[in-house]
């Protein structure tokens, strides 16, 4: 079968299956994006294997984050976001710490050895930027307190991890230096700097000359969060945060609002990729020897979270539903611990059995955090019509 042909076969697989597992989930009052994830181990190399290579379907999917945290920053203005940085900060802190001990001391317990432990522990720290932000409706993310809560959150979480991951190509290369970990850290104003300037001097007077060419505008905007994410990655950061600083440095643009609905079924085109592979990248046969780890941690973060999140939030003044809300949203662990279970595993720094209880883990809080979440709070996919709000 031709190259062509292949990626062909396998997007008609994917989203026709999609399509009839998500009337059915529709039908059973269930989440879409466990209809993803259910297909992707179905279909996948551990299921009845119609699809045996995934990595250029996560290539793609990953285009899909980028979009999404684009679209994003398109809708937040810089000044709210340093505001609510400030009371996000103090929480992410103290809520890491929790979950990195009960992550550590439960995998050490486990029988797992203190490196492999310790990096699960660092797992379980993160939230899903996906599904928090999938599954918040478009007002509450673009105009309410809650929605700049939680995206302080999830982006300081995504720079923790960015610094995590450094950490581990450093070892990997032998080459943890103070000099590289430095670098890093000061490319992020740089890039900054450098989006908000050639937004003000080239980009807004481009957009402002030729506004009525919506073809035009559209292969800015593209070009724009691709660009910028390219470069994030160059100087050392990560393709999403490139891709919201992308987005956040025209949210002042008249045009932002434009550019954001016409992204949409871009950005979900590639999300359903992104959960289709994250279930087909799973071996099933591993389940017999790790199933115990897994749901303990499981169990312990889908509880733990929504707690140890409301209750700093309230210690910080917020307002108690708003705070429990936020809780449950960031109930789950996070794409992020996906990744980090992969180098890691990849640099020999922990074995194939923790990776695949990082993995484990991941995927039974995105499932049952998105049920929580989706029968409990408004959300552009809910089955009742009083909770569904886009």
């Amino acid at each position: 079968m031709a190259g062509s042909e292949s990626i062909i076969f396998s997007f008609f697989l994917i989203f026709s299956g999609a399509a009839l597992l998500a009337t059915f989930a529709l039908f059973t009052r269930q989440p879409l994006l466990v209809a993803y994830i259910v297909l992707g181990a179905l279909l996948g190399p551990f299921g009845i294997k119609l699809i045996n290579d995934t990595s250029l379907l996560k290539d793609f999917s990953n285009i899909g984050i980028i979009f999404l945290l684009f679209l994003l920053g398109l809708d937040l203005r810089p000044k709210n976001l340093l505001h609510t940085f400030k009371k996000a900060t103090v929480v992410e802190l103290l809520s890491s710490l929790i979950f990195a001990g009960v992550g550590f001391s439960i995998a050490y317990f486990c029988g797992f050895s203190l490196m492999e432990a310790l990096f699960i522990g660092i797992a379980m720290t993160f939230s899903s930027t996906i599904i928090g932000i999938k599954l918040l409706p478009t007002t509450v993310l673009h105009h309410k307190y809650t929605g700049e809560i939680v995206v302080s959150l999830l982006l300081l979480q995504d720079l923790m991890a960015i610094i995590v991951l450094i950490f581990i190509y450093s070892a990997e290369r032998n080459d943890l230096s103070f000099r590289s970990i430095s670098w890093v850290i000061l490319s992020l104003p740089l890039l900054v700097g450098f989006a908000f300037g050639f937004v003000r001097f080239i980009l807004l007077p481009l957009l402002e000359k030729f506004d009525k060419y919506h073809e035009y505008i559209f292969l800015i905007a593209i070009g724009w969060c691709l660009g910028v994410a390219e470069l994030a990655e160059t100087l050392g950061l990560s393709l999403e945060i490139g891709a919201f600083i992308a987005g956040i440095s025209i949210a002042s643009s008249p045009i932002s609002q434009y550019i954001a609905n016409n992204l949409k079924p871009l950005r979900d085109f590639f999300l359903i990729l992104f959960f289709f592979s994250l279930g087909a990248s799973f071996d099933l046969s591993l389940l017999s020897s790790i199933w115990i780890p897994s749901i303990i941690l499981a169990a312990a973060m889908l509880i733990l979270k929504p707690l140890v999140y409301s209750r700093l939030l309230i210690t910080m003044k917020e307002e108690k539903n708003m705070a429990w809300e936020i809780g449950w949203r960031l109930g789950q662990n996070s794409e992020f611990s996906l990744l980090i279970a992969y180098v890691a595993s990849s640099a020999a720094l922990i074995g194939y059995e923790a990776s695949h209880v990082i993995q484990a883990t991941a995927i039974m809080t995105f499932i049952i955090s998105s049920y929580l979440v989706v029968f409990r709070y408004p959300t552009p996919i809910a089955v009742s019509d009083e909770l569904r709000r886009d």
